[in-house]
């Protein structure tokens, strides 16, 4: 296997008493799809957030190509080519699908930049690109985020990450509230994703939906990796003997 893209060594994070890390390593691999699975409380939000800029660790060591790496911020995590869809969606909902894709990102008509004049027929013909390549169908293109139906939100914000990221994706949750057909959906954008060289990072509690599309698996227990697999070679009941201590893995660390 080729060196990781992305490494977690050893995070721990704290908030007051409760330790939510406590030495979690994590690792992410150019081109696949990894899920990163766990009981409530386990720590997986944590890690993710310490990975993609949202918060800070109090000790550890974050590796990037093999090389540390302080990541500070969202906005310095997307300048290295991460980007991540939370669980909340983190969308305007004021805003129509174009000026979310675009949010933090705004395209300005040549020599109109100084005025704050956006040039929103190229943000939607790239917006439509996105959705297209998506397979996604919006019911509208310029109404407010806010008055779309929960899966059209989930697929807006799954094609903002999708359309800036360059190396790694995190995707927490993107699934939860839709229904079958939609849920389809996102599983496939996923592989295509993974299939262009963008890594997955998947936070799901859906074990079945995780080995369905999923290269590897690793496991988080009270805020350490307790297990790692490759899916192929494991099933449902394997998964949850970890996320439960009744499986244990001896170079799981």
């Amino acid at each position: 296997m080729t060196a990781p893209l992305l490494q977690a060594k050893q995070i721990t994070r704290s908030f007051g008493h409760v330790k939510a890390l406590r030495g979690a390593s994590f690792d992410v691999y150019p081109g696949e799809v990894v899920s990163l699975i766990g009981d409530n409380g386990a720590g997986k939000s944590t890690l993710v957030k310490c990975l993609a800029g949202a918060d800070r660790p109090d000790g550890g060591e974050v590796l990037l190509d093999g090389a540390p790496v302080e990541i500070t911020s969202p906005t310095h995590a997307q300048s290295l080519g991460i980007e991540t869809v939370y669980q909340d969606l983190a969308l305007a909902p004021d805003l129509d699908a174009p000026a979310n894709l675009f949010l933090g990102r705004e395209v300005y008509k040549k020599g109109l930049r100084w005025l704050g004049v956006l040039d929103r027929s190229r943000m939607r013909t790239v917006a439509e690109e996105s959705f297209r390549e998506l397979g996604t169908e919006l019911r509208s293109m310029t109404a407010p985020i806010g008055s779309l139906s929960g899966g059209q939100k989930q697929n807006v914000a799954v094609a903002r990450s999708i359309a800036w990221a360059s190396r790694v994706v995190f995707m927490d949750e993107p699934t939860a509230a839709l229904g079958v057909v939609q849920r389809e959906r996102v599983l496939d954008v996923i592989r295509r994703v993974r299939d262009k060289g963008v890594a997955v990072v998947l936070i799901s509690h859906n074990m079945p939906e995780v080995l369905a599309v999923s290269d590897r698996i690793e496991v988080l227990r009270l805020g350490q990796r307790v297990a790692r697999f490759t899916a192929k070679d494991t099933d449902v009941e394997s998964l949850v003997g970890a996320m439960t201590g009744a499986v244990v893995q001896e170079d799981a660390a």
